[in-house]
């Protein structure tokens, strides 16, 4: 029987893949299925991390605050509106 070549969109589609798991390391960066499967952990530790950024961004922000409020001497019930107002 004669060998039959494979069709080249598989290949294509295999490679590009290859190409957006550059920077993984090891078996992460040349076997296509732990490809897919370490694309979809960074797209889920990524959507995790937008939302802690937002917390630990607000977190800073009211420590700035507090500092301010501190440094100034302003009573901490009137503190926002009155820091707001200068």
């Amino acid at each position: 029987m004669t060998r039959i070549r494979r069709g080249y969109i598989a290949r294509r589609r295999r490679t590009k893949i290859r190409l957006f798991a550059s920077s993984f390391r090891g078996a992460h960066s040349r076997l296509t299925r732990t490809i897919t499967q370490q694309k979809i952990r960074a797209l889920v530790s990524a959507h995790r991390d937008r939302d802690r950024q937002k917390i630990n961004f607000r977190r800073l922000w009211i420590t700035r605050i507090n500092a301010a409020i501190r440094e100034r001497g302003v009573c901490y019930i009137l503190s926002n509106k009155l820091l707001i107002n200068d």
